[in-house]
């Protein structure tokens, strides 16, 4: 064969395979240290057998990731649930949506002073997540164990001044969710968001007093921009995080405490 056609030879293979020549496309994912880091950080060469180069940043609160995504900072995040993006799109007018579960991480009470709740004293200081709907988690869970009772008329957002009947007369503190595994030095009981409890060493399936179920409306959830949501890209990062593997590593490393949602 003549070096022409070698040539124009080549030129066919190029065009047959053009991914071989395209460069990735980057995608900025914003995430919470702990859990989810780890689990992107496993998706993220899966990700790139898919052409998605992907860039995460740890943000240490809840406050910042849905600021970064709204205003192009990032593309994407992975860190709250459903009830929590509703507040912050109504409270905040942000332009974001849901487009994929993830993965769910159980709310938790814990203490380093009880094994079980049965211990807990009447008057015992309590501490809660802040912002309103993991807050508001923590009242459900109470008020589901028969420890406290709720007016009626709530859904899933109730608040302190919703509770109408506290039989042991809990004392309930209301702190910034980061804060709440080292709170428990100090308080008697803390409801702890799962991530947040991993992170600190507990485990929800065996050191927690009381915990939600798996199932519900707290999965967690990947987030992008209105704009984002059907591009190529969103449906390749889902593709990249919903596989068996990604499954499988999620169950071995966390035995439970967090679980797929997908």
């Amino acid at each position: 064969m003549s070096l022409k056609k070698w040539g124009l030879a080549a030129l066919f293979v190029l065009a047959a395979f053009p991914t071989a020549a395209q460069e990735k496309t980057i995608v900025r994912l914003g995430v919470t240290p702990g859990p989810h880091a780890q689990v992107w950080e496993f998706v993220k060469p899966i990700a790139a057998q898919k052409g998605i180069d992907l860039k995460i940043t740890e943000f240490s609160n809840y406050i910042l990731p849905n600021e970064a995504l709204n205003s192009g900072e990032i593309d994407a995040n992975s860190f709250q649930h459903q009830p929590y993006l509703d507040n912050q799109v109504k409270g905040r007018n942000y332009k974001i949506v849901s487009v994929a579960r993830n993965i769910t991480f159980p709310l938790g009470v814990y203490s380093k002073k009880f094994k079980t709740w049965a211990e807990v004293p009447d008057g015992a200081r309590m501490t809660i997540p802040n912002d309103p709907t993991n807050g508001a988690r923590a009242l459900l869970l109470l008020e589901k164990n028969g420890i406290i009772k709720l007016k009626s008329s709530v859904d899933l957002l109730p608040t302190v001044f919703d509770i109408t009947e506290n039989k042991k007369n809990i004392k309930i503190i209301e702190i910034d969710a980061a804060m709440s595994p080292r709170a428990l030095d100090d308080a008697d009981v803390g409801a702890i968001n799962g991530n947040y409890a991993a992170t600190a060493g507990l485990d929800a399936a065996k050191d927690a007093l009381l915990r939600e179920d798996a199932t519900g409306p707290y999965a967690n959830i990947l987030v992008v921009r209105e704009a984002d949501k059907d591009k190529s890209w969103v449906k390749i990062l889902r593709e990249a995080y919903e596989t068996p593997e990604t499954k499988a590593f999620i169950e071995k490393t966390f035995k439970g405490s967090i679980v797929p949602a997908w």
